[in-house]
């Protein structure tokens, strides 16, 4: 072979390998390719979040006669369709909302419910029943089934210093990554790299040093792994100045530098409303939108909204009538709020809650939340649903 031919075919053959590391990922949004990741965030609003005063039923009396001081006067909300409109602190999701990322399910909950916040959020971590007790969370059972791509911990990324129950499953497990610089130094401490070092494969057994040894050589690994990626891209979109913003920017930060990761969670709470909700949930809930809008905007403008399906959830609702307190005691129902690129259904999903027939004074659930978890793991994550909430559910057309 001639010089410049072997130069000329060497080239085409190795031109990726040629491309420093740290660059392939501009260079992947710079040909406009899709990562190849479907990335899945969730957020959990702690406290029981009021459905009610979040998309608010303005166009139905009952809501006004119910909540006497505490509902969202009519000239204050902004208008989505003629029954429901968003609280007037949530004004940074209009323009997502107009743009069509954003959709809204109504009436989500489960036979039986709960009002206890543990048990309930467990319930919605674990996908369980009412009346059934699970050790390991749904994202967790995810990762346990036969996911081509789940073998790592940065499969699944929790932006906190601890992992969810939702997080864990039974042979596989998701990482706690608030700050990926600060978890990469913290491994590289001498005694952390000694035992790690110290204690390979063939050491390791299933008795619970063995385990403790095995999540420290993954947390090592997946260390440097995730600062050595995500340092490649620097955000430069304007994000609040706020914990939970943070939480966002840095999941933006990973979906953006193209970490081989599928399922993002973060968490705000404060939705706890017993006393004085306006102001409390007024504030937790801008805290929310203003994040929220800077989120998807970033991810837009990166090409990565289309790869991105955000779901926002509450482990229940709050009752239909306010208490003496100017606040709402634990309920059932509540909305879900999805946001993304390719969302098949814009807006709102269904009918608003129905005010008139009340379960003892609380909404009567329409969807059942593992319906929606459903669609996530079939048509987002690609695994059977059945394989994770342990009996098939439906579905949902939103993706």
């Amino acid at each position: 072979m001639k010089r410049r031919d072997f130069l000329k075919n060497s080239a085409l053959a190795s031109g990726a390998f040629l491309i420093p590391s740290f660059l392939k990922p501009f260079e992947a949004m710079a040909a406009g390719q899709l990562s190849g990741y479907k990335n899945l965030v969730i957020i959990q609003l702690s406290g029981g979040n009021d459905g009610l005063n979040t998309i608010v039923p303005y166009g139905n009396d009952i809501y006004y006669q119910k909540r006497k001081t505490i509902a969202i006067q009519q000239p204050d909300i902004i208008k989505l369709t003629d029954m429901q409109g968003l609280n007037p602190n949530l004004g940074a999701l209009k323009e997502i909302y107009d743009q069509g990322w954003m959709s809204i399910i109504n009436s989500v909950g489960y036979p039986n419910p709960d009002r206890s916040h543990f048990r309930s959020m467990d319930i919605w971590q674990t996908g369980s029943d009412a009346n059934q007790f699970l050790t390991t969370g749904w994202i967790g059972r995810y990762l346990d089934s036969n996911c081509a791509t789940c073998k790592d911990p940065y499969t699944a990324i929790e932006v906190d210093d601890t992992l969810s129950l939702a997080m864990k499953g039974a042979k596989m497990k998701g990482i706690a990554v608030e700050d990926p610089g600060k978890l990469y130094q913290a491994t590289r401490q001498p005694f952390f790299k000694q035992l790690v070092h110290e204690h390979d494969d063939a050491h390791l057994n299933e008795d619970n040093l063995g385990y403790l040894y095995k999540t420290m050589a993954e947390t090592y690994s997946s260390a440097d792994y995730i600062q050595q990626t995500s340092k490649t891209y620097n955000t430069s979109a304007a994000y609040p100045q706020t914990p939970f913003a943070n939480q966002l920017k840095t999941v933006a930060k990973f979906i953006n530098s193209g970490l081989k990761t599928r399922v993002y969670y973060v968490s705000l709470s404060g939705f706890d409303t017993h006393t004085g909700q306006q102001n409390q949930q007024g504030r937790q809930l801008k805290i929310y939108g203003d994040a929220v809008a800077a989120f998807v905007k970033d991810l837009k403008q990166n090409n990565k909204l289309d790869d991105t399906l955000v779901m926002a959830f509450s482990e229940f609702g709050r009752r239909v009538e306010q208490n003496a307190s100017n606040g709402t005691d634990h309920g059932t129902a509540n909305n879900v709020m999805l946001f993304g690129g390719k969302l098949k259904k814009q807006g709102i999903y269904n009918k608003a809650p129905n005010l008139a027939q009340l379960d003892n004074g609380d909404l009567k659930y329409e969807v059942d939340f593992r319906d929606v978890y459903a669609t996530l793991l079939d048509k987002w994550l690609e695994v059977n649903n059945k394989d994770v909430l342990n009996k098939s559910f439906a579905g949902l057309g939103f993706i």
